[in-house]
């Protein structure tokens, strides 16, 4: 046996084990999340039922350490979720349900290219809703250690909506992060935000109506800002601080009215800003492209860039959504 045989063999065998050692380890912790989830009120019939399938996948960590969000470069990212087949598609779609589009435009005060950005870079306009088990993704990603908390306490909100027949248990289909429907909403986006627009007492966000209506009401009650910027790309002077320049989602920092940062920004005056505005500067590349420059590419945001940030904890993806949402309503 040549020594590549038997490396590639030693190394299935370790891969193997380690699989086994964490399956072992999450049915142990299957038990204990159960317990706490009966002792929090969520009825035995429902947490054995939900809870009874509930597998660990090891594909859901692999993909939760390779999203596209950490390793593309802004214009890659931006480039192939823009894209005038993109355009294409959410047209198409507008075009069939304009009446109701337009209305919960209207009733919502949240622009319907928006709606249609979100929902071609979450789904692909409802084509791509994702086949994995919700509630084991859920249970994957709670027994690992990177987001325990947060990902814990998604699954018990998921239990409870099954509880009060809020959600069927039996169509828990969707992402490998536990996001369901044409807008991917994780439970406690669905618990908060989702509404049953059409009255048929079921909440269907795989269907037009229920899935726009939720996501309008979302955008609206964290404080959108109908026909205000998101941001604009710029180019900024070698002398602006440090601490002016925000690199993670998290927490945007040193936030000033947009003409505080105009002795930096070498093309402010083309951009047409309003003087007053509440904005900052991002730099979405630094922190995660090797040998990325500190001013290059950059942007400045406003206040309607960060709710995007609320849906989604990246620079990149808040970005490209306000960037197809401007495709958009250059076509309609």
């Amino acid at each position: 046996m040549s020594k590549l045989i038997k490396l590639i063999f030693i190394f299935n065998i370790f891969l193997i084990s380690e699989i086994d050692a964490q399956e072992q380890d999450f049915s142990i912790w299957l038990n204990t999340f159960k317990t706490k989830a009966i002792k929090s009120g969520i009825s035995k019939k429902v947490v054995e039922d939900v809870m009874s399938d509930a597998k660990f996948l090891p594909k859901v960590i692999e993909y939760d350490r390779y999203q596209p969000e950490f390793y593309e470069n802004t214009f890659t990212y931006i480039k192939k979720r823009t894209s005038k087949k993109k355009v294409y598609d959410g047209l198409k779609l507008y075009k069939k349900e304009k009446n109701i589009i337009d209305k919960i435009e209207n009733e919502y005060g949240v622009e319907k290219e928006l709606l249609l950005a979100l929902m071609g870079i979450e789904t692909n306009f409802g084509k791509y809703l994702g086949k994995m088990d919700i509630v084991s993704s859920l249970a994957t990603l709670s027994f690992d250690k990177r987001r325990s908390q947060f990902f814990t306490e998604e699954l018990l909100i998921l239990l409870r909506l099954v509880d009060k027949k809020i959600i069927n248990k039996d169509i828990l289909y969707g992402s490998w992060a536990g996001a369901f429907g044409n807008f991917q909403f994780m439970p406690r986006t669905i618990r908060n935000y989702a509404i049953d627009y059409n009255d048929n007492e079921t909440i269907e966000l795989k269907e037009t109506e229920d899935s726009f209506a939720s996501a309008a009401n979302y955008l609206k009650r964290i404080g959108w800002k109908k026909n205000q910027p998101c941001f604009y790309k710029i180019d900024l002077e070698r002398n602006i601080p440090k601490k002016y320049l925000n690199s993670s989602a998290r927490n945007i920092k040193n936030k000033k009215k947009s003409i505080f940062f105009s002795k930096y920004i070498k093309n402010f005056e083309n951009l047409k800003i309003s003087k007053n505005i509440s904005a900052a500067i991002i730099i979405p590349d630094k922190d995660i492209i090797p040998g990325s420059e500190n001013f290059s590419p950059a942007y400045i945001i406003f206040d309607n860039y960060e709710k995007i940030l609320n849906w989604n904890r990246s620079l990149r993806f808040a970005l490209a959504v306000c960037t197809l949402k401007e495709n958009f309503r250059n076509e309609i």
